[in-house]
């Protein structure tokens, strides 16, 4: 969109410099033209905005409680003709007042920096590079980096640390919390391997993914602190009686993870269809020897109608480790827990409505519900809804949420947590990409 208004600025502020310098028959040849320019570019953006709203695009979801950003969502996995590589990035800032926390409530909420982060993207050659490194107040961290290569028309091969494939795609969620999903592991993962795309034909579109091990080398990997880490991971087994935010006491790390990704496109009266199944198996592995196994497997549903959008998924896990019910895992500088097996349904309702109001360009209204029960280290079950709308202004993104949830990571407990109360959070997260 700012492209396409910068060419007709620049095609108007062209004529208008021609039309001072002409005489009045000039003028008149050039008014025409001008005219008839306006009126293509008008058609133009007309199209556009048809095909906008009838392409599957996700102003979605965002990092957890810690960072955010906007993503289109695309099946293209052409990579864009040799152009060097781009430094783009982002800072943000957020918002949040609480019902769990008596000193947040006491002082209105609290207002903290987010985080800063750099992109680089672009190709050399026929090769594509897409790398994103993230800047807390407490880690730095890799959320991705990989490098590409188109092998055949509807092919790519990605590897490094590139996102698991799995579920809804990109993510499973339009607000700034993600879903539950994402606190097991299984929503905008990132690990060390291969994953190999095919673009969608014939409807059909496949992602094949094997990843060595996790974004930190794994159970051994050379890091200071295996909970300083962009996407959740497990990194040890836990005994009941252990509390579930502690150091682990066996760390363990996942390896030889396959997962795979199988997604159906259909129309029909007019509503655009994303049917997929997913599923991953992997090892686990104490240093020393292999430890025990896990696997997922999920079903999911995207479907687009003129400017709704809904997202249906259901996922099972399980953490195969002897004698163990719970299992830790790390992200963003600390440890929590998760049932070593559980079940997780998501149901996701947004609305986009493009707007040309000063800055602001869209508008997302959303409602995104997930649950997560039948969990073997029988604690009680895990459930957030969030309510909110972005807005798209510029270079700002912004979220505001109303989340209601229980047993919930940052949102005043843990998915191994046996909370009877709901607690609320309020939160409006502010960003400025570049």
């Amino acid at each position: 969109m700012l492209k396409k208004s910068l060419l007709a600025l620049i095609i108007s502020s062209t004529f208008a410099a021609t039309y001072t310098q002409a005489t009045a028959p000039e003028q008149d040849t050039i008014e025409a033209q001008l005219a008839q320019l306006k009126a293509q570019i008008a058609d133009l953006e007309a199209r556009l905005a048809t095909q906008e709203q009838n392409t599957s695009v996700a102003a979605t979801s965002v990092d957890p409680a810690h960072h955010a950003e906007t993503v289109v969502t695309t099946t293209d996995v052409t990579p864009t003709k040799p152009t060097g590589i781009q430094v783009g990035g982002a800072v943000r800032t957020n918002f949040s007042h609480t019902s769990y926390d008596d000193g947040n409530k006491n002082r209105g909420g609290d207002f903290d920096f987010d985080i800063f982060r750099l992109n680089l993207s672009g190709n050399v050659g026929d090769v594509t590079l897409d790398a994103e490194i993230r800047f807390f107040d407490y880690m730095t961290t890799v959320k991705y980096a990989y490098v590409g290569y188109q092998f055949a028309d509807n092919w790519q091969v990605q590897t490094g640390i590139t996102q698991v494939p799995f579920g809804n795609w990109p993510y499973n969620s339009h607000n700034y919390f993600f879903s539950t999903n994402y606190y097991l592991g299984l929503e905008d993962d990132h690990d060390l391997g291969i994953l190999v795309k095919r673009q969608v034909a014939d409807n059909w579109q496949i992602d094949l993914g094997f990843f060595k091990n996790d974004e930190l080398g794994g159970v051994d990997g050379y890091v200071s602190n295996r909970a300083d880490r962009y996407s959740y991971d497990v990194v040890g087994a836990r005994p009941l009686e252990q509390d579930i935010y502690a150091d682990p006491t066996l760390a363990l790390g996942e390896y030889n993870t396959f997962s795979g990704r199988f997604a159906y496109h259909t129309t029909l009266a007019g509503v655009q269809t994303e049917l997929g199944l997913s599923a991953l198996h992997g090892g686990l592995h104490d240093g020393q020897q292999r430890a025990g196994d896990y696997y997922a497997w999920g079903l999911h549903l995207n479907s687009h109608y003129q400017n709704w959008n809904v997202q249906l998924q259901h996922t099972e896990y399980a953490y195969n480790v002897d004698n163990i019910q719970q299992m830790a895992v790390g992200a963003y500088g600390f440890y929590d827990s998760i049932a070593a097996e559980a079940k997780s349904s998501t149901v996701n309702v947004a609305y986009s409505l493009p707007l040309s109001w000063g800055p602001v360009t869209g508008l997302q209204f959303y409602n995104n519900y997930g649950l997560v029960y039948d969990k073997s280290d029988d604690t009680a079950n895990t459930l957030m809804n969030v309510t909110g709308f972005s807005v798209a202004a510029g270079g700002l993104f912004t979220y505001f949420d109303l989340v209601h949830a229980r047993n919930q990571p940052f949102v005043g407990g843990s998915v191994a947590g046996n909370a009877d109360e709901t607690e609320r959070r309020f939160n409006i997260n502010i960003g400025y990409y570049f």
